[in-house]
C-alpha cells in the first residue's frame, strides 16, 4: 500500500446482500461502473464473499463487498451462508437485492432483520424491474414494482440492471446512508500540537516487510502530518544515540511511540519525563475501547494451568518461527503467570461468535479491521464476559511499563492501581 492511498479498514464497507440470481453481482457492476463481479444465468456463481476497493463518487473510498446467495443449500451451502452473515460484523452500509419478479420472502426478512439488530443503514433494491409486465408500471417510461408497505420504515428503490434503470438513484441513496467518522478520537492528533516532534520506534528485523513500513505505523505519520506535526523515525537500536543529541541541543520530544515488541528496550532507553506509549496502544483508543483492553489485561493475574486463551490476529500473514502471536506472547504469558494455559489461534475473518470457553482474548492491533468489526469483537468478548486486551497492552503489563505506557491517556492512568 502507497502513502497516497486510502487502507481498506478506512474504507466505507459497502455490502450486497440476496438471493441467488437476485442479480447483486449485475447491481455492483451498474453501480461502480464496472466488471468488478462474475455476472452468471447460473445460480450461485458467487461462492466466497468478493471484496474490492475503489473510489466511487459521491461517497469517495470504499469496499465493495460481493456476497454469496442467502439461499444457499446443501452443506456446501450452508457454509456460503454462513460466510455471507459474518461479513454484516463489518459491513457499513447494506444493499439488499431482491428481485422484483419474486418479491421478498422469508431469506429477505431474515437480513433486514440482522441489519436492525446490528444497526446497519440499509437500502433494499428490486431488480429486475424491467421484466415486471407494462399493466404493473406506473405511466409511461417510468419504471415501479410491488413495494410491499413492510418497505415504509427503508430506503427502497426499484432498478434494472439490464437497462442500467435508475442506477444513478440508487448510488445516491445509498450515498445518503454513509456514516459520519465514527471515531471517538483521532489516532494520535488530539495528543499533540503543531510543530510538536513525535519520535516513532521501529524496530527492522527480519519479520519488517522488505521496502515499506506496516500499516500501523504508515497511518501514525499520516495522522501527524495532518494535524501539523513533527516525525522522527528511528530504529530501536539508535534511539538512546537519537535521544541524546536532541535533548543536547535542547530539543525535547513531546511522545515517544514504539512498535510493542520492543517495549522494554525503548522504556530502557526513553527518559522518564518524556511520554511514552506503542502503536498498539494508539489503535486500542482509536477503533476499539482503550478501557476495556486494560482491564482485560488484568485478567492475566488469573490465569492457571489449562485455560483456554484466544489469540486472535485481524489479518493472514506468513508466520515467522518467532511469531509474535504464536509464539512471542504465549511465552510472555507463561512466564508473567507461570501457569500453562491452552492457546487457540485465529486469523482474518475467522473469530469465533461463541468466546465463552476463553478465559482471555487478546487481540492484535487491528489494523487491518474496520471500526465496525473491531467494536464488533469486543462487543463479543462483553456480551459473554470474556476480558479482552491487545498485542501491546499485554506486551506493556507483562514487562512491568503498563502505567507508564498510558501517561499520554489520562482518563485511562487514573483508573490504574
Amino acid at each position: 500500500m502507497g502513502m497516497n492511498q486510502t487502507p481498506a479498514s478506512e474504507r466505507v464497507h459497502i455490502s450486497f446482500f440476496g438471493r441467488r440470481n437476485a442479480g447483486k453481482s449485475s447491481i455492483i457492476n451498474a453501480v461502480t461502473g464496472q466488471e468488478l463481479a462474475i455476472v452468471s444465468d447460473v445460480r450461485g456463481t458467487t461462492t466466497d464473499p468478493v471484496y474490492k476497493t475503489m473510489e466511487l463518487l459521491p461517497l469517495g473510498p470504499v469496499m465493495v463487498i460481493d456476497t454469496p446467495g442467502i439461499d444457499d443449500e446443501g452443506e456446501l451451502g450452508a457454509l456460503r451462508v454462513k460466510k455471507s452473515y459474518q461479513v454484516l460484523n463489518k459491513t457499513d452500509i447494506a444493499v439488499l437485492v431482491v428481485d422484483s419478479t419474486i418479491g421478498r420472502g422469508a431469506p429477505e426478512e431474515a437480513l433486514i432483520k440482522r441489519f436492525r439488530d446490528k444497526r446497519i443503514p440499509y437500502v433494499v433494491v428490486y431488480n429486475k424491474c424491467d421484466l415486471i409486465s407494462t399493466d404493473r408500471k406506473e405511466g409511461a417510461g417510468a419504471v415501479s414494482c410491488d413495494i410491499s408497505s413492510q418497505d415504509a420504515d427503508s430506503h427502497t428503490i426499484c432498478v434494472s440492471a439490464a437497462k442500467k434503470t435508475n442506477i444513478y438513484e440508487l448510488k445516491e441513496m445509498i450515498a445518503s446512508l454513509k456514516p459520519e467518522d465514527t471515531h471517538k478520537y483521532p489516532l494520535i492528533g488530539d495528543l499533540m500540537s503543531p510543530l510538536d516532534l513525535i519520535i516513532l520506534v521501529v524496530p527492522i528485523d527480519k519479520a519488517a516487510p522488505k521496502g515499506r513500513l506496516i500499516l500501523p505505523q504508515q497511518q501514525t505519520i499520516r495522522d501527524i502530518l495532518e494535524h501539523g506535526g513533527l516525525s522522527m523515525v528511528v530504529r530501536d537500536t539508535e534511539l538512546k544515540d537519537a535521544l541524546t543529541n536532541l535533548l543536547s541541543k535542547g530539543i525535547r520530544p513531546h511522545l515517544v511511540v514504539t512498535d510493542s515488541q520492543a517495549f522494554k528496550r525503548v522504556s530502557r532507553d526513553t527518559p522518564a519525563d518524556i511520554p511514552l506509549t506503542s502503536f498498539s496502544i494508539l489503535f486500542a483508543r482509536y477503533k476499539g475501547d482503550l478501557k476495556t483492553a486494560v482491564e482485560g489485561a488484568a485478567a492475566l493475574r488469573d490465569i492457571q494451568d489449562g485455560d483456554r486463551i484466544l489469540i486472535a490476529e485481524g489479518c493472514t500473514h506468513h508466520r515467522q518461527c518467532d511469531d509474535i502471536g504464536t509464539f512471542k506472547i504465549p511465552n510472555w504469558i507463561r512466564q508473567y503467570t507461570g501457569k500453562q494455559p491452552e492457546f487457540v489461534f485465529t486469523s482474518g475473518t475467522e473469530f469465533p461468535d461463541d468466546v465463552s470457553a476463553f478465559k482471555l482474548v487478546v487481540h492484535c492491533g487491528g489494523c487491518m479491521l474496520n471500526e465496525r468489526e473491531m467494536k464488533y469483537r469486543i462487543a463479543c468478548c462483553q456480551d459473554q464476559h470474556v476480558p479482552i486486551t491487545n498485542y501491546g497492552i499485554l506486551i506493556a503489563q507483562v514487562t512491568g511499563i503498563l502505567k507508564r505506557s498510558l501517561e499520554p491517556f489520562p482518563e485511562i492512568y487514573g483508573i490504574l492501581p
